[in-house]
């Protein structure tokens, strides 16, 4: 029911927009609609004579009513554009694809379905997203509490100037409640790397969170488990010597850890895509620069604060 009442207080939306006089292009842009679909509504709302100057503006209610939509989740009218191409859409969807990605691929292979990001993204999550997975809820934790890493895949990058260049992994490290990140390229995922980018970040952050939540990557976890990860015997040391809890997540669930998730995102677009170091050394440096200079002063999406300034204020405090 409460699908049914948002799309419901979407329309109502619309029809006091159109009564303001604003155009079809400005109230689809503001609604993640389409000018085709304000246009088909507005010709209904005159058809029902909702449009007059003196007609009262009806209820959520009362335009359900009308729209004889009692018992959908979908207001009666148009039929969504995309409708016909839901299950390639969901398949898409069903396949991993990030939803841009998604609305790219609809695009190439459908060049005569025009549709914006905006509607495609509105589609998905009311007809694709919400039938075929389960929500996930966003949980912040306190100050210090948490820490979760990944590693991506970075690209090719040479060890030292002159050396031909070799495969090369972004690792990163972000403190759940400030989203504050400490990035490193490295030419290897050994346990000894992985130890050793252990303590580089912690010296970054000058403290160690209470837990650490990682995917089940082999230099941390033998063997992937709910219940009982086989955590490698160094690693576990290493957490009794720093006094943190290692937190493994249940296999194939990359949205327990998130908020690395969509930093190894954020880093690869922000930080790496377009660059050419010529050695490791100075790819460091700048991911360095680029933690201090960019990542940690932005806005961050979900939060609305600074990173950094999250991250200093609460270890002042």
């Amino acid at each position: 029911m409460a699908g049914r009442r948002v799309d419901v207080l979407d329309l109502r939306e619309m029809l006091r927009r159109l009564r303001l006089g604003e155009s079809a292009r400005t109230i689809a842009k503001d609604l993640g609609s389409s000018r085709n679909t304000v246009r088909d509504y507005a010709k209904w709302f005159e058809g029902e004579g909702l449009l007059a100057a003196e007609a009262k503006v009806p209820t959520a209610e009362e335009l359900a009513a009308r729209l004889g939509a009692v018992k959908s989740e979908t207001p009666a009218g148009p039929p969504p554009r995309l409708l016909p191409y839901r299950d390639e859409i969901s398949a898409l969807i069903a396949a991993g694809l990030d939803i841009k990605v998604a609305w790219q691929r609809l695009a190439r292979s459908r060049p005569e379905v025009r549709v914006s990001y905006q509607v495609f993204r509105r589609f998905v999550r009311r007809h694709v997203a919400a039938g075929g997975r389960s929500p996930v809820v966003r949980i912040e934790v306190p100050p210090g509490a948490e820490a979760q890493i990944d590693f991506g895949y970075a690209g090719l990058f040479s060890r030292t100037r002159g050396e031909p260049p070799r495969k090369t992994w972004i690792f990163v490290m972000t403190l759940s409640h400030s989203r504050h990140q400490y990035v490193e390229l490295v030419h290897d995922q050994s346990v000894r790397t992985w130890l050793l980018l252990h303590r580089h970040a912690f010296e970054f952050f000058g403290g160690v969170p209470a837990k650490i939540v990682l995917d089940n990557l082999k230099a941390g976890i033998v063997k992937a488990s709910v219940t009982d990860p086989e955590v490698q015997r160094a690693y576990r040391e290493c957490a009794e010597h720093y006094g943190f809890v290692i937190s493994p997540c249940a296999p194939r669930t990359p949205e327990h850890k998130g908020k690395v998730e969509s930093g190894v995102k954020y880093a690869r677009r922000s930080f790496l895509v377009g660059r050419d170091f010529s050695a490791l050394d100075e790819g460091n440096a700048a991911a360095l620069e680029w933690v201090l200079g960019t990542a940690g002063l932005r806005i961050h999406g979900t939060t609305r604060e600074v990173p950094l300034e999250v991250s200093v204020r609460r270890t002042a405090s």
